[in-house]
This record gives structure tokens, C-alpha cells and sequence, in this order.
């Protein structure tokens, strides 16, 4: 199938640049032909964040969204900033960057779905269900992808549902995959496009969403932690967001560059659901969901090289996430529609020239590069520790506005874990089933379909590594650092011969081990299409 943009991935970013390319077109009298590809079974399947919307990119966008019914319901009223101790929490002064007024707290499923829309009312075809699986070249041109096959068993053999992949070809292919993408990672290695950047830096958030009580629900209440159940050194904190209907979003982030390989994002999460200020929150309630997902959070000076013969990056995948405000729908947004506008102005006039470099000039130019660069070292400060980072945050926000002369750098996650023997155990209550659960019982909520005799797609690049040295090393951290109990070490009935056992129909997509494994002996790839989790409105 030919086109003059295919597009990978429905997100906001994706789906920004189909609905500007279109607009484009259509203001111009010219016709473009704009694809977009999505895995999840339907679009908003795999979409999850906080989430609270700055419409600041949606408002250049499609100005009328009001009465076009975007899922823009609740607007915050109140911001609270907490530092919590094991038992006590006290609000501090909540940070420019995260003053909310003018901002929604929203479902990013369902504003996906609601982009969708818009984008198909302009002619854009959006193929969901079907999973970009190779990046396809000629002479060392991107010229479009190709899905992965359907019906093929565990041992690679066709089934009598078995479906050939189709390539899609474009003149400009535009990779919107969200963080760490399985796709751009294998870009960045053709075209070295992180050559003369810092590391990117993740986090792994894991979310919750609740209707609770009707007496305890605060609609367009935002709140934000630091502090407890965290020690000083590892970087994270709380997202408790009251939307409409009685419904609470809850949510935990965690640093991936923490060192203690005992720790478990899911269980600090849970545990700090048991604090005296959230616990009452959602007594009586009923858990309506469940999910994960990294986030890059490298900020300005992980950005890549974002262009290349034939296509470019837009949105999380390229790094574009505002960690001091939190968000990132805004400038995925931007960053896409941005692209689409250079995109256009390409195809427009013909040049014979495959890659776009305007591209970055462009972003140079807009508000989205004076943003990120005015807060790029408030994150890398964190290493120092929280209350450290946090004086600095205050320093640099209040004093120097992000204006100071130098750039703090990262640094790669996963060279951050410590041999286990140096690092303290970390003791987790069990979960009482009302308040806290089990990571079984969650991934059920994530309504996850992968067919059981599909090929893995979690592969081990070399598989005596997880015992040689993830386990006797590290003490297998990946039972630990997944959110969704994919790994587990298994042994004989004598309680020898450890083995790892990977679950890998259990995979909500959220790509930490890719990220996090200690000698990067994971790579994720795409299932089938339509495969993973169906988060309903996270």
C-alpha cells in the first residue's frame, strides 16, 4: 500500500500529525495521502498516562475542540504539592511548573479515541490491530514499514489463521511509538542518532483507577508527592488526579535509575497507597483498572538527532516529555505537528532530497524548545539525592529560571544497579486485597489478550545471562522491576537448577525491562497486532 505518510503509532503525537498534515492539504487545495498504524486492538487500547492535559498545543490544533465534544471534562480546581513521611504529610509550595489552573485531568485513552475521530473526518486511515514490525529500506532510505505476520505458532509454524504482514510505503514515515519504541530503537543504531547526546533517562509509572466514595471524591483535585515510601536516593514520586464521576486516578513513578536491585516499583506503589493521607481516600472504594508504562524523561539534552533519510521522530519516542511540569501530551502534540508541517512543506516542493533537517530548526523555533531547555536540569540534579534535588530545583527555578550556564547530564539506567550484596533487602507487606493487591490480580484488570501460541516476543539475546550474572549478581531484578510478573526465576523440586521462566502472555507493554535489564540481554518486539493490554479509559 502506498502513501505519502505513514504514520506509527495512534497516540496524541501520531495522530497530531495526521490531523495537521490533513488541515494542510486541505487549506492548500492538494492532495496527501496520510496512514496511521496502530498495535492495539483499537485506538486508545495502549494509551495510558496520568493524565492532566495543558491544551496550550490542542488550542493550535483544532481551536473549536469545545464544541467538536473533546473528552475534556474536568478542569482542576486545586493543586496540592505533599512530602510525605512513613506516617505524616506536609504540603510545600507547589512549583511553578506544576500550577494547574487552566489544565484537565483527563483519560488519555479516551482523548486518543476523540483524536481518532477528528483525524478520520479528514480523510486519514487509521489501521488499529496491526503492529509495525520492520522499518523497511532501500539504499539506505526509510521508505515505510511492514506489520508483523498473524498465525504463526510459538514454533514458527503457519496456522490456519496465519496472515502475511503488508508493507506500507510512504515517501516520509513519521515514528509516534511512545517511549523507548521497538522500531526508533533499532533507528538509533542504523543511523546513530544518539551520537553526541546524553543517555536517555526513564521512569516507570504505574497507574490505578478507582471510583471511590462519593463523600471522598474532589472533582479537578490534583496532588502530587515526593518523599515516602522512597528513600532519599531513588527519584519518584505520587499522581492522585480526581476526575469525573466519582472516578480517581492513582499513580506511582519511579526513577529507573535506582541502585537497589531489591526494589519493586508495583510494591511501593502499593505501599504508599497505605499512607494515613491516601489510605482513606479509597476505603469503600472499587479498583476499576490497572496499568503501566515507561516514560522518558531525559528532557532537552537527551533529545536525538530526530531526522534521517526518509522519516523522522515525533512525541515520547523522540524524548519530549516536561518532567518538571509532569506532562507530555502537550508537547507530543506539538512536537508532531511541528513535524507535519515540514513534512508538508517538503512534499510541497518536491525536493529530491530524502531527509527532512529543517526539522529540528523548526522546533528550535517554537515554544516546545524554549520549554524544555528553561527546565533540562532539574531532573539530573536528583542524583544527589531528594532533598538535594530539590534545593536545586528551587534554586534554579526561583533564582536562575532556568537560565544558569551550565547542563547537568545523564546517565544510562541501566548501569545504575549495585551487586546485591551490598545493597539493603526491602521488606513489603502483603497486599490486604481492598487497598493494595497482588501484581496477579492487577494485570486481570489490564484485560490483556495475547495468544498463548504466538512467538515470545520478549526475547533473551543471550540466554545463560539471566543466571550467570542476573541472579547471581543482581539477585534477578527483572522478578522485581516488572510491573506485570513476566519473569520469574523457577527451579527443579530440590530447589536447584534456577532457570528464568518468561510469562510473556502477562506483558502490559510497558518496555522497563528493555530499558532496565543490567546487561541489556532483553529486547522487546512488537506481538501480534492487537495484542497486550485493552485499558478501557486510562
Amino acid at each position: 500500500m502506498e502513501y505519502d505518510v505513514v504514520i506509527v503509532g495512534a497516540g496524541p503525537a501520531g495522530l497530531s500529525a495526521a490531523i495537521r498534515l490533513k488541515q494542510l492539504a486541505k487549506q492548500h487545495k492538494r492532495e496527501v495521502t496520510v496512514c496511521v498504524i496502530e498495535k492495539g486492538a483499537v485506538v486508545g487500547a495502549h494509551n495510558l498516562a496520568g493524565a492532566v492535559l495543558e491544551p496550550r498545543a490542542l488550542n493550535e490544533l483544532l481551536p473549536d475542540w469545545k464544541n467538536l465534544g473533546a473528552p475534556l471534562i474536568t478542569q482542576v480546581k486545586e493543586d496540592r504539592f505533599m512530602f510525605f513521611t512513613k506516617n505524616k504529610a506536609m504540603k510545600l509550595p507547589t512549583p511553578p511548573s506544576m500550577h494547574n489552573g487552566e489544565n484537565y485531568v483527563i483519560s488519555l485513552g479516551s482523548f486518543c479515541r476523540w483524536l481518532s475521530e477528528q483525524a478520520e473526518s479528514l480523510g486519514v486511515e487509521i489501521y488499529a490491530g496491526f503492529a509495525a514490525a520492520e522499518v523497511l529500506y532501500r539504499d539506505g532510505v526509510v521508505y515505510g514499514i511492514a506489520t508483523g505476520d498473524t498465525g504463526v505458532s510459538k514454533a514458527g509454524a503457519h496456522t490456519d489463521r496465519y496472515q502475511a504482514g503488508m508493507e506500507l510505503h510512504a515517501k516520509q514515515t513519521i515514528f509516534s511509538e511512545g517511549c523507548h519504541g521497538s522500531l526508533t530503537k533499532t533507528l538509533f543504531k542504523k543511523f546513530d542518532l544518539r551520537k553526541g547526546v546524553c543517555a536517555q533517562t526513564y521512569g516507570i509509572g504505574i497507574k490505578e483507577l478507582w471510583e471511590v466514595a462519593p463523600e471522598k471524591h474532589q472533582s479537578g483535585l490534583v496532588m502530587h508527592s515526593v518523599g515516602w515510601p522512597l528513600d532519599n536516593q531513588t527519584y519518584g514520586g505520587s499522581f492522585m488526579y480526581h476526575l469525573e464521576g466519582n472516578q480517581v486516578a492513582v499513580g506511582f513513578v519511579v526513577g529507573l535509575d535506582y541502585s537497589n536491585p531489591h526494589l519493586s516499583p508495583f510494591n511501593e506503589f502499593q505501599r504508599f497507597k497505605t499512607h494515613p493521607a491516601i489510605r482513606e481516600t479509597f476505603k469503600g472504594g472499587r479498583r476499576i483498572a490497572y496499568g503501566a508504562r515507561a516514560l522518558s524523561e531525559g528532557g532537552f539534552q537527551s533529545i536525538p538527532k530526530l531526522t534521517f533519510p526518509g522519516g523522522m521522530l515525533v512525541g515520547d519516542t523522540a524524548g519530549f516529555l516536561n518532567v518538571s511540569k509532569i506532562k507530555g501530551i502537550h508537547t507530543a502534540m506539538k512536537s508532531a505537528m511541528v513535524a507535519a508541517e515540514a513534512t508538508f512543506d517538503h512534499l510541497s516542493v518536491g525536493v529530491i532530497e530524502p531527509e527532512i533537517s529543517d526539522y529540528r530548526a523548526r522546533l528550535e523555533n517554537s515554544w516546545l524548545w524554549q520549554e524544555l531547555r528553561l527546565t533540562r536540569n532539574i531532573r539530573p540534579a536528583f542524583r544527589w539525592g531528594l532533598i538535594a534535588g530539590m534545593a536545586h530545583a528551587a534554586f534554579d527555578t526561583y533564582v536562575l529560571r532556568g537560565r544558569g550556564l551550565w547542563t547537568l547530564r545523564h546517565h544510562a539506567d541501566h548501569e545504575m544497579l549495585k551487586d546485591i550484596k551490598k545493597c539493603l533487602p526491602i521488606s513489603y507487606p502483603k497486599p490486604d486485597n481492598k487497598i493494595t493487591f497482588d501484581r496477579t490480580s492487577s494485570i486481570f484488570l489490564s484485560n490483556i489478550q495475547h495468544d498463548a501460541d504466538q512467538p515470545v516476543h520478549l526475547q533473551l539475546r543471550d540466554k545463560s545471562i539471566p543466571i550467570a550474572v542476573n541472579l547471581t549478581k543482581y539477585g534477578a531484578p527483572e522478578q522485581n522491576y516488572c510491573p506485570a510478573g513476566v519473569y520469574e526465576i523457577v527451579r527443579d523440586a530440590d530447589g536447584h537448577n534456577p532457570a528464568l521462566l518468561i510469562n510473556a502472555q502477562n506483558c502490559i507493554h510497558c518496555k522497563t525491562c528493555d530499558i532496565k535489564d543490567p546487561t541489556q540481554n532483553i529486547d522487546w518486539a512488537v506481538p501480534e497486532g492487537g495484542s497486550g493490554p485493552n485499558y478501557p479509559n486510562m
